[in-house]
């Protein structure tokens, strides 16, 4: 049993080897291109997909943009004079919000109404100005603490999208944090929870941003200078709130759209050009496709900040970059199981199309957790796995089996040739070793059987070249007898048993009892192979007491079906021969039970004999 088993895994691992190295190679290949940073873009794209086709989540009515339109540059001109800004300001304040974000870049007087704004800079301590840090500075508004002041640099990534929010950065004039952090800060601090920051994390209570690194989720020796996280945008199509100036000027809202709020305003007009382009949400209103207006961006950096902190939002994370590694060469190992597992070109594309939706499933949800993870190198190296090794596999399979009909073949024919010619021919050495026969008596005898010897060869050629063997269902039993192995078994057997009896064996001119039972039974689900098996167990076996069974006078054979098993036995009662040594015609016996995963025995029976038998499980038999 042992032995059969481990026959069996090396014969399964020399097949696996056929596609490993392949496959390891692909998988080098993909790893290698990843590496390069030749997906990168790929990954940006399913990346933006993703994030785009999310169920749309309720309005942020925390936030409040105040967008400075076509409308009001027309009326108030641009830029935004100071006095204008002023009021809108001090109009926005009698409504209590909690904190106001001024986008818009005040770095110079713009008058008239300047002393106006001064004032307000200095006595409204909710108020968060901007300015830019890198590469090109804009200095803040002069009359603004440094406390109250927020950059406004984002970090487009190669495409020119933006999927990342930097929120803090060393600078000339010490560390300094982004507007949305700012606004944050000063929003949560209402609730009790404070910024904390060291060298490489932000936190806000018990929230830890998680920060981008070169290699993480999608990118490659990215710069992630100063402290990077990724932005989680809010989906949907009414994402904030969002008032004109005029509005505001003519009292169209509502004072709880203010009060306790964050406020944020900004330059909402296309001839502005204030946009930052993404494909991860809509654009915005009126602006061109693909573009999402500045304020809007600050409003979903601070969003995604104040809802991790507030609503267990999720922020977007990714692995360590072992754990992403190992996930692609798992896909590139399930790519080269796929195609060895799967038989058929048609069972491979289904399993095939079936694991990439799967996949693209799974990886569409660990987004919507929180979760970047490697989808693009996982589907493509699986892909170029499945669909390449499958090739690979089938000629391996074709190339197996024409060797398998080959030695079936080879088989076959000796089987053919053993229990005929070659029978006749280790008869007709025998008698040319019988030296005690005269002369006269041994020729006509060696005669005949050469003559017979001729004729059998002949007709095993005929019978081979009549049909293709993988057609035949026919079975040569010599002096031109063939037998349609499509009969039901137990005629097939008395066939056999017919015929062979009728050979001129030795010990069968002595035989005067012959006993024959042939049990008819269901053999719907037997293969002809195995109907062939059956009848060269039954023909050797019976060769085996013609030959050497001296003495022999009785004869029975019998098939039959009992407690689950078929049996097909042979006892005779002729002499025992100790010292029989295992021949070629043995060693087909029980390679013929072993194959149907059943018993061979010949033993001696009392008081003097010989019973040789084949015995099988009729489960196994049948499905074999």
């Amino acid at each position: 049993m042992l032995p059969r088993l481990w026959k069996k895994i090396a014969a399964e691992i020399a097949i696996w080897r056929v596609g490993f190295l392949p496959g390891m190679v692909m998988l080098c290949v993909v790893m290698i291109a990843r590496l390069a940073g030749s997906m990168q873009s790929l990954e940006w794209l399913v990346f933006d997909s993703f994030l785009r086709l999310r169920w749309a989540e309720p309005q942020d009515e925390r936030i409040l943009i105040v967008g400075i339109q076509e409308d009001d540059i027309r009326r108030v001109g641009y830029p935004i004079p100071d006095g204008e800004m002023a009021l809108l300001l001090n109009t926005l304040q009698t409504y209590n919000p909690r904190v106001i974000g001024l986008d818009i870049v005040r770095d110079i007087p713009v008058k008239p109404g300047h002393f106006q704004l001064v004032n307000i800079f200095k006595n409204s301590k909710n108020l968060i100005g901007i300015d830019k840090v890198l590469p090109d500075t804009i200095d803040p508004p002069p009359d603004l603490p440094h406390e109250q002041v927020g950059f406004v640099d984002q970090i487009p990534d190669a495409d020119g999208k933006l999927r990342r929010s930097l929120l803090g950065t060393a600078t000339p004039q010490g560390y300094e944090f982004a507007l949305s952090v700012k606004l944050a800060e000063i929003y949560l601090a209402d609730q009790g929870i404070k910024l904390e920051r060291d060298r490489h994390t932000i936190k806000f209570g018990n929230t830890q941003l998680p920060r981008v690194f070169r290699n993480s989720g999608g990118y490659v020796r990215t710069d992630t200078g100063g402290l990077q996280v990724l932005l989680n945008f809010r989906s949907g199509s009414e994402r904030f709130r969002m008032i004109s100036l005029s509005d505001i000027k003519a009292g169209k809202f509502q004072p709880e759209w203010i009060r306790d709020r964050i406020v944020i305003i900004g330059m909402t007009a296309p001839s502005t050009k204030d946009f930052t382009t993404t494909s991860a949400i809509p654009s915005a209103q009126f602006a061109p496709p693909g573009q999402v207006y500045g304020v809007e961006i600050h409003a979903h950096a601070v969003s995604q900040i104040i809802s991790a902190v507030l609503n267990s939002r999720p922020l977007l994370n990714t692995w360590g970059e072992q754990w992403e590694y190992i996930w692609i060469i798992a896909w590139g190992f399930l790519g080269i199981a796929n195609a060895r597992l799967t038989k058929s070109p048609l069972i491979n594309l289904l399993a095939i199309n079936i694991t990439n939706l799967l996949l693209i499933i799974v990886s569409y949800l660990f987004i919507i957790w929180g979760w970047w993870i490697p989808i693009t190198p996982a589907i493509i190296v699986y892909n170029l796995n499945s669909l390449g090794l499958i090739a690979l596999y089938q000629y391996e399979q074709a190339l197996r089996a024409g060797i398998n009909a080959r030695q079936a073949v080879i088989e076959r024919t000796f089987e053919t040739i053993h229990n005929g010619p070659l029978q006749t021919l280790a008869k007709v050495l025998k008698l040319v070793r019988d030296r005690e026969l005269a002369t006269d008596e041994l020729l006509p005898e060696i005669h005949r059987e050469l003559e017979k010897l001729n004729h059998d060869i002949r007709g095993i050629h005929e019978f081979l070249q009549r049909e293709p063997i993988n057609q035949d269902n026919s079975l040569y039993l010599g002096q031109g007898l063939v037998i349609n192995l499509q009969d039901p078994i137990h005629e097939i057997l008395y066939q056999v048993y017919s015929y062979t009896l009728e050979r001129d064996l030795p010990c069968f001119r002595n035989l005067k009892v012959k006993i024959r039972t042939f049990d008819p039974i269901d053999d719907r689900y037997l293969s002809i192979e195995q109907k062939r098996g059956l009848c060269r167990f039954l023909e050797e076996a019976l060769c085996n007491v013609g030959k050497h069974a001296i003495g022999v006078t009785r004869l029975q054979v019998t098939c039959s079906s009992l407690k689950g098993w078929y049996t097909l036995s042979i006892v005779d009662d002729g002499l025992p021969i100790d010292s029989y040594k295992e021949g070629r015609g043995t060693q087909q016996l029980k390679n013929l039970a072993r194959e149907f995963k059943g018993q061979f025995r010949r033993v001696s029976v009392a008081p003097r004999g010989t019973l040789c038998e084949l015995s099988c499980p009729i489960a196994k038999f049948w499905l074999h």
